[in-house]
């Protein structure tokens, strides 16, 4: 099956990577990370923030592709910290309703770049 590999205007520039491929009609989008459209990182040392900007992130990406957050089929989300479980739950309370998608959770002892606290990616079955 051939694939399409978005490009998207939402989202900050990526660098050896891409945010999101469509293969059918499913999306699979990269770990998105607390970084705005302009590639800044938001929230340094603020889970609820950079949680907030990694699900801006992702809804961003699938409005562009023509779904929304109720079209995420799995999640799997990296925090750096366990004492960040209950902000992340708190702010993924605010763009899902119950029941929310499945999502493997893991702590880790880092990302990519030691400031990131949250990463998320995902796989939606789109319209």
């Amino acid at each position: 099956m051939a694939h399409e590999i978005l490009e998207l205007k939402t989202v900050h520039p990526t660098i050896g990577y891409s945010h999101a491929t469509k293969a059918g009609n499913t999306l699979y989008i990269a770990g998105q990370i607390a970084k705005d459209k302009d590639g800044n990182l938001v929230g340094i040392g603020d889970i609820e923030n950079q949680a907030r900007q990694v699900f801006t992130n992702l809804k961003n990406i699938l409005k562009e592709a023509g779904g929304d957050l109720h079209n995420i089929v799995k999640m799997t989300t990296f925090l750096t910290h366990y004492n960040s479980i209950e902000g992340y739950r708190e702010v993924r309370g605010e763009y899902f309703t119950e029941p929310c998608p499945p999502n493997t959770l893991l702590i880790i002892d880092s990302l990519a770049l030691p400031e990131f606290m949250i990463e998320v990616e995902a796989i939606a079955v789109l319209d």
